[in-house]
Parts: C-alpha cells; structure tokens; sequence
C-alpha cells in the first residue's frame, strides 16, 4: 500500500470512528437515518457537480447498477448499525462489525476480483482482524446465547460491508464513477429507501429526529460521506483487499472514545488489541 493511500484511509478512519461515536450519542432510528442522507446529500452536491464537470464524466446506462445496489446495501447498513447501537455497546458493536467486514471483503476480492495480496499483508490484515475481535472481549461467547448485546446486529453489519465494497471497488475502479459522484448518487437514492421506511413506523419520524438530535444529524452528514469518499478514493489505485483491513484503524479511534468519552471499561485488553491493530496496519503498509 502506497503512502498516499495509507494517508487517505488512515484520515477516513478517523472520520468514520467520530461518526459513529455521534451516532451512538444520539437517539438514532430511521428518521434519523433519513435526515443524515437528505443533509448529506444537501451539503456534497456541490462538490459531486464540481468533480461530475472537472473529469468530464459520462454517465452511462450500466453504471446504475453499482448505484442501486450500493444504495441499498449501506441503507441495509445504517439500519442494522443503528439497531446495533440501540442494543449494545459501542466498544463491542462497532469493533465486531469492522472486523467482520474485511475477513469476507478479503475473501471477496481473492476469490470474485482476483487479487492476490502479498504475504505480508495478509498476516498484516489478519493481525488486523484478531485484535477488532480481542475488543469484543471472548470470541467465543459471540456464536453463544450470552455473546454481547448487539453482536448479532454487528455481525450483520459487518456482511453488509463487504457486500457494499466490493460493489463500490467495481464502481470506482472497472467503471471508473468518480469517488464523490458515486457516494453522492448513492446517498441520493438512499433518501427514496429509507423515507417509507420511517414514514411507516412513525408518521413524524423525521421532524421528532430533527428537534431531538439536529447537531449529530449535521455532523454525521458532513462526516459519514466523507470518510467512505476517501476510501473510495484510495480504492482507485489501491487493491480493496489492502484498504478493507486497514480502513480497520478506527476500531483503535473508537476504543480510545468509548473509553474516554463512554468511560467504557477494561482498557488494558482494548490497549492489547489496538496494539495488534497498529502492527497490523504496519504489515498492510509495508506489503
């Protein structure tokens, strides 16, 4: 992995980790989600129009399946995150489904886009990997009937990643949609299919989300797109089965405000498993 890419998905994990804090804060559910995406979208059309003209893109018809499909694989994703973060806990949410993600994003991209990653960095990602699921605590315990609140949410979380990367790899890199378009389109169309949904379960679902948690709503918007379109820019030039794992850098950002902010316990193991994670990442850098 080069410098540069390592730089953006390092950014991008900073970025991803302090959203979900924010998400977790909040009260969460799908109007919120809803808002999140109508903002979002709001405040990046700009920047997708300026990036649509200055590479002189041309949409063409068979780039609407990427589109559609990630577009309802991340609002697969936020609904299952968020019913995560309503039932668990941070440090063992968001570590579980970061590092289910890259195992079977890994898998995808040896066996579907035929990439073959080095020696090194595979034992860098599987470093990766084994310290995400040390912060859960007992890896044992998550296939068990006592496994950790909301692990269940985050194992699906963590399938629904490596749905969505390997779709948005082909996007950005065999169709070549630039970064920040993509995401735009996507988030666009995630308005359309997560407005019914918060319309069915409650009639003002989006004007109750706005009044009780407008600043993590603004704050999620700016930030959510702006991590992934940075990783989705490291995925141009860069194997996905290099980013996936080191994308897994926010785990340690994450541990470090749940403990600080969250006051959540046990620092020594997170300690332990972040280190295996920097490691890790060295590995992925160096091969």
């Amino acid at each position: 992995m080069t410098a540069a890419a390592l730089a953006l998905v390092l950014a991008a994990a900073l970025a991803h980790a302090t959203w979900n804090y924010f998400l977790k804060r909040a009260r969460g559910g799908a109007g919120f989600m809803t808002l999140v995406a109508i903002v979002a979208a709001v405040i990046w059309a700009p920047l997708a129009a300026g990036q649509w003209i200055h590479e002189g893109y041309e949409f063409r018809l068979v780039h609407l399946w990427p589109i559609v499909a990630s577009a309802a694989i991340h609002t697969a994703y936020f609904i299952l995150l968020d019913r995560g973060y309503r039932s668990g806990d941070l440090s063992v949410v968001y570590p579980l489904a970061r590092a289910t993600g890259p195992i079977l994003t890994i898998a995808a991209a040896i066996l579907v886009l035929g990439e073959r990653p080095g020696a090194l960095a595979l034992a860098g990602a599987a470093l990766v990997i084994v310290g995400a699921y040390l912060l859960t605590g007992n890896p044992l315990r998550l296939f068990s009937r006592d496994r950790p609140k909301g692990a269940g949410f985050a194992l699906l979380t963590g399938c629904s990643i490596a749905l969505y990367t390997v779709v948005d790899k082909i996007a950005v890199s065999h169709y070549l949609i630039p970064p920040i378009v993509f995401d735009w389109a996507c988030l666009a169309l995630r308005v359309f299919m997560l407005w019914p949904i918060a319309a069915w379960r409650e009639p003002d679902a989006l004007g109750d989300a706005w009044r009780a948690d407008r600043r993590w709503i603004v704050l999620v918007a700016i930030l959510s797109p702006l991590a992934y379109i940075l990783v989705l820019t490291a995925m141009v030039f860069t194997p996905v089965s290099y980013v996936a794992p080191a994308r897994e850098m926010s785990i340690l950002f994450a541990a470090l405000m749940g403990a600080h902010f969250l006051k959540e316990a046990d620092a020594t193991r997170r300690l332990v498993a972040a280190a295996l994670i920097i490691v890790g990442i060295a590995g992925l850098a160096v091969g």
